[in-house]
């Protein structure tokens, strides 16, 4: 089954349609969430389980030892595609500390921002792409990748290893520009693009059906306020999927037609 990359501007919803989508998954599939977003802190809490030991990127040695092969790679061969796994690896084989949960959902963390003045999260990236290329998913088996806001991590390459890139669009002229230019990213790495539309009402998803129809972006579906996910993002609960199991199974079908096509 498809390795989906889910991006968005800032404030548009990807953690919690990540977290949504998870759980409506595992109720038929094996789940493993990665957390590629080097800043944000709370996809645990949304996905009722507890942080996972330790980070990816931790378990290698650290971001200076992660830095240190990275930058040999650059010298070597002039470019940033250093392989961290010699050879490809399935969910039963993640490096054990490295996840949270049991299955049928499990999350694991690339990395994150531990101090000031570090420098920039470049390794993160580098180690992300590796993962994701070189992880093989099964049959029943699914790979949700939670990215940071914009479209860095299409710079970075870490669509190589997705089947898919779901772009989730919130109501605001921004996401209309970011979701174009993200398609274009997309197919310049010959990647499947669509997108999702979070928090609309049914005057603003007409608006941004007809908006993104006309810049060439599919739409999959459409979620709206969601009862209970606004008072639970706020007390760090994790996210009800009652209200919204109907939608996010309807998603999770076209979802994987798109990934398969």
């Amino acid at each position: 089954m498809p390795k989906v990359i889910v991006c968005g501007r800032g404030g548009s919803g990807k953690s919690t349609v990540v977290s949504l989508l998870a759980k409506a998954l595992a109720e038929r599939n094996r789940v493993l969430v990665v957390d590629a977003d080097e800043s944000n802190l709370g996809l645990p809490q949304m996905l009722g389980q507890p942080a996972p030991e330790v980070t990816l990127m931790g378990y290698l040695g650290g971001k200076p030892a992660v830095r240190k092969q990275l930058m040999a790679a650059l010298k070597e061969e002039g470019g940033e595609k250093v392989n961290f796994f010699t050879q490809d690896f399935g969910l039963a084989e993640l490096p054990p500390g490295c996840t949270s949960g049991e299955w049928p959902l499990k999350l694991l963390r690339i990395g994150k921002i531990e101090h000031s003045k570090e420098g920039c999260a470049c390794p993160m990236g580098a180690l992300a792409r590796s993962f994701l290329k070189r992880l093989r998913v099964e049959p029943n088996e699914w790979v949700l990748v939670d990215t940071e806001a914009g479209v860095e991590h299409f710079g970075r390459g870490l669509l190589e290893g997705a089947d898919l890139v779901l772009m989730v669009v919130d109501p605001s002229h921004e996401a209309l520009l970011l979701a174009e230019r993200a398609r274009s990213l997309s197919a310049e790495a010959g990647k499947r693009f669509a997108a999702l539309l979070n928090k609309v009402d049914q005057e603003t998803e007409a608006f941004l059906r007809r908006e993104l129809a006309a810049r060439g972006v599919p739409v999959l579906g459409a979620l709206g306020f969601i009862p209970g996910i606004l008072q639970a993002n706020l007390k760090g609960d994790p996210l009800p999927l009652s209200g919204a199991r109907q939608p996010l199974i309807e998603l999770v079908a076209v979802v994987a037609d798109q990934a398969a096509v």
